[in-house]
């Protein structure tokens, strides 16, 4: 995907945050003026000084050096002050954005990234947004207007120190990082897509150490992680060279330019046109002014990498959400009286060939309990996508009570169809604030009753912190039995007119999985419940039960009824 000029993309997505960010430009403009000012007048009154005036000619100098001075460091401790306050909440504000931008494009849509790859994104090239305030845009306004000002002052002394001034300015903050954006420019985007590679590799053999080692693939994927540290390196270590050298091009011309600047300040002192003391004002005036360009070619490095951060993330702004949001606004009436009813529905995947759907008749009424069973790839995750808006059907219709489910927005769907998916996350955090994700203002004895449903009370008061125990990542700390319960506990929770169970005992030990569905399937008693499973325990508790393959319905009928039909156990067992 092709982005035309990211980084103004990327300025508009910080444009709430400017009016923050000025006071602190101002901050440091002043400080930096204060700065030239201060060496300037010191310069002055030492020159004057040494030639022995009255005290009474030097007591305005004086006072002005110790103003100056004081006035600097507060000036300083102030610009950085409201820099990072603005900048910090600027990055946050482009995060949520980046969070925002998820949303509708999870999960069917997201999985045209690597998680790796949106780790990058949302670390690496959102913090690209604070240097592109902080380190990039400051110091360019900043340097230009102390610039002018210095070139300003030089002028009404003497015009020609002016010139050579200007001149000199000019090549160390137009001239040197022009230079440097161009050279960091061609190995800017080669660094991008080398770090997003690594840390999609560092993710999967973090995450995925267990299966690599099952496999015999850890060496191959160390082997690769490696190759990809060292590319990184040396692309760094070439920009790193790259850096240094322009920033010693500016200090040769600002060394240059004091030179030439003394130089044409000492002749107009020969031919009377300039005081001694105004020659080492200008010189002190040349040396110090650069001190505001030389972070420029810095600047223009870190430009030039923002420019491919900037590109991801406009791609991923831009990216196209895979069930577009209604124009208009539909709510769902009804409530937990709401029927699902499906009629000859189509859906395809992106880019696939065949559709993942074809002509799926299916109607799901107030309290009824429907299973879908079939092998791998038979379709059974992509009924629950379409019917939670994960993925758009192409044809067919589909109805959520008395309204098309295209006309409901993601919110308004998921109010009432929601449950435990197979993507269903556990946060590296305790018992209560997993469970309170689904109803945040949820009571104590909501809470109570939902993890009593799904029984998992007894287990959480049996633990030394109860609900205050931390589970580790994804749940890590916890057994499988005990993570499916905790994310029942969390769909009973939300309490939905329509629960949704997507292999609710995926991964657990045979024992374990017929335990945890039985409690699923007691706790569901009575509630609108779709159940995705490919174990036939439990079934014959469900009022009906659907088998797909390939797409479409096969057989359908209470599971007593099916044993008799052949293929229907292999359908149930994959």
């Amino acid at each position: 995907m092709t982005v035309r000029f990211p980084v103004l993309r990327l300025l508009g997505a910080l444009a709430p945050y400017w009016r923050r960010l000025l006071p602190a430009a101002v901050a440091t403009v002043v400080a930096e003026l204060a700065a030239v000012a201060l060496m300037g007048t010191a310069a002055w009154l030492v020159a004057r000084a040494s030639q022995r005036p009255e005290l009474v000619t030097l007591a305005l100098a004086i006072v002005v050096v110790r103003a100056l001075a004081l006035g600097r460091g507060v000036l300083r401790y102030v610009d950085r002050l409201l820099g990072h306050d603005a900048v910090l909440a600027a990055v946050a504000g482009l995060r949520a954005r980046v969070y925002e931008a998820l949303i509708p494009l999870a999960p069917s849509g997201a999985q045209a990234f690597r998680s790796g790859d949106l780790l990058a994104r949302l670390v690496d090239d959102v913090d690209a947004g604070q240097d592109l305030l902080l380190r990039c845009a400051l110091p360019t306004v900043v340097a230009g207007t102390v610039g002018i000002t210095a070139v300003g002052l030089a002028g009404a002394l003497l015009p020609t120190a002016a010139v050579v001034l200007a001149l000199g300015l000019l090549v160390s903050g137009l001239l040197v990082p022009a230079v440097t954006f161009v050279c960091t420019r061609r190995v800017g985007d080669t660094e991008r897509t080398v770090r997003g590679e690594l840390t999609s590799a560092t993710v999967d053999l973090t995450r995925g150490a267990a299966d690599l080692l099952a496999f015999g693939a850890d060496g191959a994927h160390s082997a690769r992680a490696a190759q990809l540290a060292g590319a990184l390196a040396r692309v760094e270590r070439r920009r790193a060279a790259g850096t240094g050298l322009a920033t010693a091009i500016v200090v040769l011309v600002q060394g240059l330019t004091t030179v030439a600047v003394s130089f044409v300040a000492v002749r107009a002192n020969a031919a009377g046109e300039l005081s001694a003391v105004l020659v080492v004002v200008l010189a002190v005036l040349a040396l110090t002014v650069f001190e505001v360009v030389n972070p420029l070619p810095a600047a223009a490095r870190r430009f030039a990498e923002i420019r491919s951060s900037a590109r991801r993330l406009a791609a991923l702004f831009g990216a196209p959400a895979p069930v577009p949001e209604p124009a208009g606004e539909a709510r769902v009436t009804g409530g937990s009286s709401a029927v699902i009813e499906l009629t000859g529905l189509r859906a395809r995947y992106p880019g696939a060939r065949s559709p993942a759907l074809d002509g799926v008749d299916l109607r799901l009424e107030p309290g009824r309990r429907v299973a879908v069973v079939g092998t791998s790839g038979s379709g059974k995750s992509t009924l629950l996508a379409v019917l939670m808006r994960f993925l758009g059907h192409e044809g067919g219709r589909a109805r959520l009570g008395d309204r098309d489910l295209r006309d409901l927005s993601g919110d308004d769907a998921h109010r009432v169809i929601t449950g435990v998916t197979q993507d269903a996350h556990v946060f590296h955090a305790d018992i209560r604030a997993n469970l309170v994700l689904a109803k945040p203002d949820a009571t104590e004895d909501e809470i109570q009753a939902a993890a009593g449903r799904a029984r998992l009370s007894s287990w959480v008061e049996s633990l030394p912190a109860g609900w205050a125990t931390v589970v580790g990542e994804d749940g890590g700390s916890m057994s499988g039995g005990q993570r499916q319960r905790l994310l029942l506990a969390r769909a009973l929770l939300a309490d939905p007119p329509v629960l949704v169970l997507d292999e609710p005992t995926e991964g657990l030990e045979p024992a374990t999985a017929d335990e945890v569905l039985a409690d699923v399937l007691d706790a569901t008693r009575g509630r609108t419940t779709l159940l995705v499973t490919h174990r036939p325990a439990g079934l014959e508790a469900v009022d009906e039960v659907v088998v797909l393959d390939r797409g479409r319905v096969v057989m359908r009928g209470t599971h007593r009824d099916l044993l008799a039909e052949p293929g229907y156990i292999g359908a149930v067992l994959r």
